[in-house]
């Protein structure tokens, strides 16, 4: 059976105070930043089929930011007694920026948690001796498998990928880091239920002390198309759908991204929205600690409808 999706409607997400249907549009405000996410830039070693960010080996539009830019960021955090307790570090593949180590360094030697978003292909394991130098206390590796069987990983991330996943994982696992795995709902066509299952198998299997019914442990994502049409999220939906605003990833995270050309780093809303000129918020932390408004397709896919969370 073929299912056929709505496209978007064109009049939706374009007035950041008003729905297509003149309703209020709802927004977030920062309760306090928590996670300070770091794009180290979009840069990656394969491309993916459905990448949000569009990551590939050429792409470079968020280009590698540095040791000293994430320093000054975790300054300013201490220096306005944020309630900063977690530096998450995503890209394109974080491992192909060469200060990584060094701004985990920087992390955890502030008490800090840190995690890392990586395939575990390669390019980690070509800082494998930095990454042992690093205290296991704080840092947890989040790596991404789209599906628990080979061929569908594949199909999204290219030939041979899934093994190379799975062996970074199970060397980080022997190594005694802390981990995490991040896969993603929509591509066996299967109820979640089955996915963790398929999951759990592939776990005890490799010998990965993860327990698939974990919600953080193993992160399914829902997919984030932006040609398929989804409902505008207005003030009312809160009482409607039983959530609180404080519960969205905006209410307490920002995104440090350095754009190709700038002269310095921005900070923008999430890590979902990197490129779209209106999340971005400013040039420092302070500056970024003003209401977001859900103004885009993402923010009701994957935040409000769909549950999701980038930080754990």
């Amino acid at each position: 059976m073929t299912v056929e999706f709505r496209t978007l409607d064109p009049g939706k997400f374009r007035d950041p105070l008003l729905t297509a249907r003149g309703e209020t549009r709802a927004s977030v405000a920062l309760v306090g930043l928590e996670t300070l996410w770091v794009n180290t830039g979009t840069l990656c070693n394969i491309t993916c089929a459905h990448c949000y960010i569009e990551s590939s080996p050429k792409n470079d539009a968020l280009a590698y930011i540095g040791a000293d830019a994430v320093r000054a960021a975790l300054d300013e955090a201490a220096r306005e007694a944020m309630p900063l307790r977690e530096v998450g570090f995503t890209g394109g593949e974080p491992f192909l920026n060469r200060e990584l180590p060094a701004m985990l360094a920087d992390v955890l030697g502030r008490g800090l948690r840190a995690l890392v978003l990586t395939n575990a292909m390669k390019p980690m394991r070509n800082h494998a001796a930095a990454l042992l130098a690093l205290p296991r206390e704080g840092l947890t590796l989040r790596v991404s498998l789209d599906h628990y069987a080979a061929e569908i990983h594949d199909a999204e991330r290219g030939a041979g990928g899934f093994a190379a996943s799975l062996e970074g994982l199970r060397w980080l696992v022997e190594q005694g880091f802390a981990v995490h795995v991040a896969g993603r709902l929509a591509f066996g066509g299967e109820p979640e239920a089955e996915i963790r299952a398929g999951f759990a198998r592939l776990f005890a299997d490799q010998g990965v002390p993860l327990d698939a019914t974990d919600p953080v442990a193993l992160m399914l994502f829902p997919e984030m198309d932006v040609r398929v049409d989804v409902p505008e999220i207005t003030t009312a939906c809160w009482g409607i759908l039983g959530k609180s605003p404080d519960s969205l990833m905006c209410a307490s995270a920002r995104m440090l991204v350095q754009r190709k050309g700038a002269a310095a780093p921005a900070v923008v809303a999430c890590t979902l929205l990197p490129y779209a000129p209106e999340f971005e918020l400013g040039g420092t932390l302070l500056a970024a600690a003003r209401p977001v408004a859900l103004n885009h397709p993402h923010c009701a896919r994957f935040c409000v409808l769909g549950g999701a969370s980038c930080s754990r």
